[in-house]
C-alpha cells in the first residue's frame, strides 16, 4: 500500500508538538517536511524543539524549514513561551548535537519547491495560521495543482471564537487565533478550489484532556513519546485544555472515528469580525470534523505513544 505524502506546517505551540508527535507515528503517512511559522511561538526555540522531537522519534531524515512570515494580530506572550519550555525539557536535550537538518531557505519557499517537486497531489496539515500556505502560492500559482487538500485547525462555526480576554476592544469576539492570526492568508485560500478539511473549536471544545489522561501518560516511564507527552501536558494542567492540534492531526490518522459535516462557510478579513469563519450560503464548501469517538480517539493517543 503506497503511503500519503503529507507536508506538515505548524505554529509552535505545545499543541503542535504533541501534533508532530503523533503524526510521526503513522506508518500509512509519509512525511515530506515539516515547517515552522512564527505564530503561537518564539521561532527559534519551536524549530529546536521540532528538530529535537524528530531527533528522539528517529525521523532526522525529514527536513524542517523555519518560515519567515508575519501576521496581522500577535499571539499573546503568554502563548508563546511554552516553544521555551519544550525546546530545553531534559528528554530533548541528551544528544550532543541536532541531526535533523533545517532547510536553508525559508518555509514559505520550502513549500513552493517541495510541493513542486512531489510525484502526486500533497495534503497539508496545517495546525497553525494559513499564512505560510498563502505565500508558497504567491510565489508560485502552479503549486495550487500540487495540493490535494488542506486539513486544518481553524475557525469556530456555531460556537464563540476563543479570542477573549487576550486582545483590546473593537472586535466581536467570533474569531479563532489560528484565523484571527492572520484573516487575509485565510480570506486568499478561501479563494483557491483548494479541498479544506476544517477541525473547528465546534468539536475540539468537547475533547478536554484530563487529568486521569496525564497520569495514564505518566505512568508509562518506559515509553519515551509518553513521557514527553505527559511533561507537554502538565505545563497546562491549570487550566482548561483541549485537543486542538492533535484531534485535527488525529483525523489523518483514524478518520474513521469521526463524524464530518458540509457547510457553506466564507472568511471575514477585516471590521469587527476580522478572522471569523462564517456560514454563509454561496461561501466556500468545506468539510468541518464534527463528531468523535472520544474514548477510542485517546486509546488511539495512547496506543501511537506507546513507544
Amino acid at each position: 500500500m503506497s503511503r500519503e505524502p503529507v507536508l506538515f506546517d505548524h505554529d509552535g505551540g505545545l499543541d503542535d508538538y504533541l501534533a508532530l508527535m503523533l503524526l510521526l507515528t503513522m506508518e500509512h503517512i509519509d512525511v515530506l517536511g515539516v515547517v515552522v511559522t512564527p505564530a503561537d511561538c518564539y521561532i527559534e526555540p519551536a524549530v529546536g524543539a521540532t528538530r529535537k522531537i524528530m531527533d528522539l522519534m528517529g525521523r532526522s531524515s525529514i527536513p524542517v524549514a523555519r518560515s519567515t512570515v508575519r501576521g496581522v494580530n500577535p499571539f499573546p506572550r503568554a502563548f508563546r513561551r511554552s516553544s521555551f519550555h519544550v525546546n530545553y525539557f531534559p528528554i530533548l536535550n541528551r544528544r550532543d548535537r541536532i541531526e535533523t537538518p533545517l532547510a536553508a531557505e525559508a518555509g514559505q519557499e520550502f513549500v513552493a519547491r517541495t510541493l513542486a517537486a512531489a510525484d502526486e497531489p500533497v495534503t497539508i496539515l496545517e495546525t497553525g495560521p494559513l499564512t505560510t500556505i498563502a505565500e508558497a502560492l504567491r510565489l508560485a500559482p502552479h503549486i495550487q495543482s500540487k495540493i490535494k487538500r488542506i486539513v486544518w485547525m481553524g475557525g469556530a462555526l456555531n460556537v464563540p471564537g476563543n479570542v477573549s480576554h487576550w486582545i483590546d476592544g473593537g472586535q466581536d469576539m467570533s474569531m479563532e487565533w489560528n484565523v484571527y492570526w492572520d484573516p487575509w492568508a485565510a480570506y486568499e485560500i478561501w479563494q483557491t478550489d483548494i479541498p479544506i478539511t476544517l477541525c473547528p473549536l465546534d468539536i475540539t471544545n468537547t475533547v478536554q484532556i484530563t487529568p486521569e489522561f496525564v497520569e495514564t501518560l505518566g505512568r508509562r516511564p518506559q515509553y519515551p513519546l509518553s513521557e514527553l507527552a505527559g511533561y507537554c501536558y502538565a505545563l497546562v494542567m491549570h487550566q482548561d485544555y483541549y485537543c486542538w492540534d492533535v484531534l485535527t492531526t488525529g483525523y489523518l490518522g483514524r478518520p474513521d472515528l469521526f463524524e464530518t459535516r458540509e457547510w457553506e462557510v466564507v472568511i471575514i478579513p477585516s471590521g469587527r469580525s476580522q478572522g471569523r469563519t462564517k456560514i454563509e450560503p454561496g461561501g466556500k464548501r468545506i468539510i468541518a470534523l464534527d463528531k468523535v469517538d472520544k474514548k477510542a480517539f485517546f486509546d488511539y493517543l495512547l496506543d501511537q505513544w506507546a513507544r
